[in-house]
């Protein structure tokens, strides 16, 4: 069975990621995003929503995951977050795999906001993560709707560090610019399919389920 070359796309709240992933399905490869795994699981019938409400049945209304009262009981419950992620990342890691072992195209991407943070790093075949300055970060967020330093800063202690981030990437992608994003998008592009006609594909996906 042949598989994807699988891109994991990566990076601090911020920092274009949402942008870069636009850019790479503006440009042939297909998308998986985890924010919106997780909302066919929260969905009503979603597989998430059955145990979510095993732990909190006000969570759950008309059948569906309610966010706002999710985001409510996660700031009055500190363990809250850790048990709803218990039942959540397994769900969202399997909906993963489906989208990558039903892909046809040679290479496809996958959106994931923690993947060093949940260990996904290893399901992936190269590791792309965005970035830019902390000021530009900075504005970014909190020019954003509703959101205080308060919140950022609290986001942010749940994340990685951006410089180890870079660290263990395989490419970096500077978003300060749209253009300087485009031009990255492309480069990563042309390196993949590249190294796709001399080392075959998937070798980290492959061999992990081999």
């Amino acid at each position: 069975m042949t598989f994807p070359t699988v891109i994991g796309l990566t990076g601090s709240i911020g920092m274009g990621k949402t942008t870069t992933a636009r850019m790479f399905r503006e440009a042939g490869v297909p998308i998986w995003e985890a924010d919106s795994a997780v909302h066919r699981l929260y969905e009503d019938g979603g597989a998430a929503v059955a145990p979510i409400r095993s732990l909190n049945s006000d969570v759950v209304r008309a059948g569906a995951v309610d966010r706002a009262a999710l985001s409510d009981w996660i700031a009055r419950d500190n363990a809250a977050l850790d048990r709803i992620e218990s039942i959540v990342h397994p769900l969202v890691r399997a909906d993963r795999e489906k989208f990558v072992l039903e892909a046809t195209e040679p290479v496809v991407l996958v959106d994931i906001p923690l993947l060093f943070e949940t260990g996904a790093e290893g399901t992936v075949d190269i590791v792309v993560v965005v970035s830019v300055p902390e000021e530009l970060q900075r504005e970014r967020v909190l020019a954003r709707p509703g959101w205080t330093k308060e919140k950022f800063e609290q986001i942010r202690t749940r994340q990685m560090p951006d410089a180890e981030k870079r660290r263990r990437a395989d490419y970096v992608i500077e978003t300060a610019t749209l253009e300087a994003a485009r031009k990255s998008v492309h480069d990563v592009l042309e390196q993949i399919k590249a190294g796709q006609a001399h080392e075959g594909n998937c070798p980290r996906y492959r061999n992990d389920r081999s």
